[in-house]
């Protein structure tokens, strides 16, 4: 009695908007609407939820904030790529000294990518492996080009954080997205900027062919070994 009592008070408190959001949001979930793919347009999601068309637009755009949905003019509303995940969660925008932000961020990955990198030796299935292999791939063709390589290098550390089928650690992707974004700059104004790509290079290809061998150690590794050289660059900044 008491637990309907409390829904009862809560729904009561939660904006119409909100509640329709979250219903949504469970239509998301429980008819398996894969990121990428459209939702039912706007007529038929109020008719479905038995709300007006205003409330829906509402609720979308709450949505749209939480980076659950997203608009494309024209062609309708579909979900996030990156499906309620904030670009940045944690508000690493607003911090003023971007150095130690850099070298603070690295601790963790530090931490993180090298058992993401032995994780992913152990259980990335062969289409892992292909979005891996592309992925390491254009940031050789790119960094060899002299052009800007940083997404494709995002997408070959996002890859094996994916590959690693833990559900938390793709959550954290944020954190080595904006890290990457963030040595970016700092490593093309580096006077020894062609050494750092070489090693880019030569520390992406080990790591991918470590997890290729399912050697896990030999993955976390060279991960561990492709960040101490971020960090280093980091190092050199500062003095």
């Amino acid at each position: 009695m008491s637990e309907n009592l409390f829904d009862s008070i809560k729904e009561k408190e939660q904006p119409l908007a909100e509640r329709i959001a979250d219903q949504i949001s469970n239509l998301i979930i429980d008819r398996q609407i894969s990121p990428g793919q459209k939702l039912p347009n706007e007529f038929e999601l109020a008719k479905q939820l038995n709300v007006g068309r205003g409330t829906i637009r509402e609720a979308v755009k709450l949505l749209v904030a939480r980076n659950v949905l997203e608009i494309r003019r024209g062609r309708g509303t579909y979900v996030a790529k990156h499906t309620g995940v904030i670009e940045d969660p944690f508000g690493f925008a607003y911090i003023s000294d971007e150095m130690k932000l850099a070298y603070d961020l690295l601790e963790i990955r530090l931490q993180l990518e090298p058992w993401a990198a032995s994780l992913a030796a152990e259980r990335a299935t062969p289409a892992d492996l292909q979005i891996m292999e592309d992925a390491c791939n254009e940031v050789d063709a790119l960094c060899r080009l002299g052009k800007n390589y940083l997404k494709a290098d995002e997408r070959f550390h996002v890859s094996i954080a994916r590959s690693t089928q833990n559900l938390v650690v793709p959550k954290i992707i944020p954190v080595i997205i904006y890290s990457v974004h963030q040595l970016g700059p700092m490593n093309f104004a580096s006077p020894d900027f062609s050494h750092t790509l070489e090693y880019t290079i030569e520390t992406h290809h080990q790591v991918l062919d470590a997890i290729r061998r399912r050697d896990a150690q030999a993955a976390r590794t060279a991960m561990y070994d492709h960040l101490i050289i971020n960090r280093a660059t980091i190092t050199e900044k500062e003095t």
